[in-house]
């Protein structure tokens, strides 16, 4: 089959704050880029966020995910960078194609080199009555609550008291849900103070060390059954959506197609391909950033996508070494900033593990 072929210089696949970063620092050193996503909507999961972010005003603080979003998308815009939405990179080949289904049909990008920020994939679990209609990943939640305006339903309860789980809760509380709980396996809350006390001021209870054993209904979810695992005592939630953010994992898909090496990292979300500080991928001109790299915050996928846009600039000779070594170094110490405290140190340990090997 005689597929059009299409050729550029860069290609970035996705359209998160990783792509956009990357795609926009490369673009400004004189790199063609080509950004592709599936989606019809650049930005991620930045454009359905509708709290305001903290933190440092380079990475938005004040500012809400999708006026993020919208940063960065004008950022690449003016910077000549060709956002192509509705287009699907269904592979990556061996010799460095990729295979692209677009509005106008498929064809093949070959680029010289390719950045992979296709962003991470929510986990679930399984238990009794998993599949009942009402039971959904934290993030379709608030797909529906943010974009569609839509509730998952009325009375809701949240698998996880990580950020996503505390961030959701507080959401569809905005928006009219009853949060009738939160429920954590593990004996403590891994998500920030400034989110749990928004669901604490809102009177929303969290029960750490408990377990969803089972769902219950007949049409839809109707009650969700929880034990407690300190006591063994079983409690029993009536509801009718069960909201799961229980970790994220790595799409790391088109990179293990291309033959990337692949590391197990938990701290990291698990699978994910092997990469130096640089975000190269060890094989030539193959670079990844974001959660395709391994789960970490927005903050620290946007600094990814920089490193990666500025090594393949460097190394497609469109910027010189001793500017790109400068580049890098300011984006290091971002990193590491980023990393530090309580809630980055295992992250940052799992990164230089990478590094080191």
């Amino acid at each position: 089959m005689n597929l059009p072929l299409e050729h550029t210089a860069l290609a970035v696949v996705g359209a998160g704050p990783a792509g956009l970063c990357a795609a926009v620092e490369a673009a400004r050193s004189g790199v063609p880029v080509v950004v592709l996503d599936e989606n019809e909507r650049a930005g991620g999961q930045l454009f359905k966020q509708v709290h305001r972010f903290f933190g440092s005003r380079r990475h938005g603080a004040g500012k809400r995910g999708y006026e993020i979003a919208d940063d960065l998308i004008a950022e690449c815009l003016r910077a000549g960078v060709d956002i192509r939405l509705g287009s699907s990179v269904i592979a990556f080949f061996p010799e460095g194609e990729l295979m692209v289904d677009g509005p106008g049909g498929v064809y093949l990008v070959r680029p010289q080199a390719v950045v992979i920020a296709t962003g991470a994939s929510e986990k679930t679990i399984a238990f009794p009555g998993w599949t009942l209609p009402g039971i959904m990943g934290a993030g379709a939640a608030q797909t529906l609550v943010n974009v569609h305006g839509v509730l998952p339903g009325k009375r809701v309860l949240i698998a996880g008291a990580g950020n996503v789980g505390l961030i959701v809760s507080y959401q569809l509380l905005q928006a009219g849900a009853d949060v009738v709980g939160i429920v954590e396996a593990s004996h403590g809350v891994s998500g920030y103070e400034v989110h749990l006390d928004r669901v604490r001021r809102e009177g929303v209870p969290i029960y750490p060390g408990h377990r969803i054993i089972s769902a219950r209904g007949r049409d839809g979810l109707e009650a969700v059954v929880v034990k407690d695992l300190r006591g063994g005592r079983t409690v029993l939630f009536e509801a009718d959506s069960l909201c799961m953010a229980v970790g994220m994992s790595p799409m790391a898909e088109l990179a293990a197609m291309r033959g990337c090496r692949m590391v197990f990292r938990e701290e990291l979300g698990g699978f994910l391909p092997w990469h130096d500080e640089k975000m190269r991928a060890g094989l030539q001109g193959v670079y990844v950033a974001g959660d395709a790299a391994g789960v970490e915050e927005a903050s620290v996928a946007m600094e990814e996508g920089r490193m990666s846009g500025i090594s393949a600039a460097e190394e497609m000779g469109s910027m010189k070494k001793r500017q790109a070594a400068a580049r890098r170094a300011a984006v290091s110490r971002r990193l590491a900033d980023l990393r530090r405290g309580p809630y980055g140190e295992a992250r940052m340990a799992a990164k230089c593990s990478l590094y080191c090997a």
